[in-house]
């Protein structure tokens, strides 16, 4: 549109257009003014972002952190909680045990009856072997010694028998005496005390 052409009367806006274009001498930016944000940005951001790692493994709650992300008493570690000595088991013993232990009643010693009734038979055809045996018992300490000739069936060796459990020592005791290693428990053999059937094995 030519200046004839337009409709309206000049001002000042007109007046300031026909100066001349505005701006295109200004000085040019310097480096520095241009680059600056970028510097900030690589520089200060990896700064921050160390400090607020290092804060939080130090253990200080930042105020965007949850208070629900700190470790709860359920979550501390075991080993940390002192140790319930009530509730360690131990091998020892404990008192009860040892006071039951020691009075558990020990087994009465076998007693040696020296006046208990004891006979010595000869089953063989040497004479003298049962009053061999009488002489070696009462040596020994036994008091009721009778001696004298074997009627039943003459065993292979010499033998001891006693007529219950109560009289195995004594019996033990007349082996020994004789030199016999054979103890055996009869009734029917001895129904009233120790006897001893001395056979061909038999040493006076």
């Amino acid at each position: 549109m030519s200046p004839a052409a337009y409709p309206y009367p000049p001002d000042e806006f007109d007046a300031a257009a026909a100066a001349g274009p505005r701006g295109v001498h200004r000085t040019p930016r310097s480096w520095w003014s241009r680059w600056w944000p970028f510097v900030l940005a690589v520089v200060l951001f990896p700064a921050l972002a160390y400090g607020a790692v290092t804060l939080v493994s130090d253990g200080v709650t930042l105020p965007w952190q949850d208070a629900t992300d700190e470790p709860t008493s359920d979550q501390v570690d075991e080993s940390e909680q002192p140790l319930d000595e009530t509730a360690v088991e131990t091998d020892e013993p404990t008192a009860e045990a040892t006071e039951e232990a020691t009075e558990t009643p020990e087994p009465p010693a076998a007693v040696v009856d020296l006046a208990r009734q004891v006979e010595v038979f000869n089953s063989t055809t040497t004479s003298g072997l049962a009053s061999a045996g009488r002489d070696a018992l009462e040596v020994a300490g036994f008091t009721a010694v009778t001696s004298g000739n074997w009627s039943g069936d003459d065993p292979e060796a010499s033998v001891v028998y006693y007529p219950a459990a109560a009289d195995i020592a004594t019996a033990q005791a007349v082996a020994t005496a004789l030199g016999l290693s054979a103890v055996q428990e009869s009734a029917e053999q001895a129904p009233e005390g120790i006897v001893a059937v001395l056979a061909g094995d038999f040493t006076p």
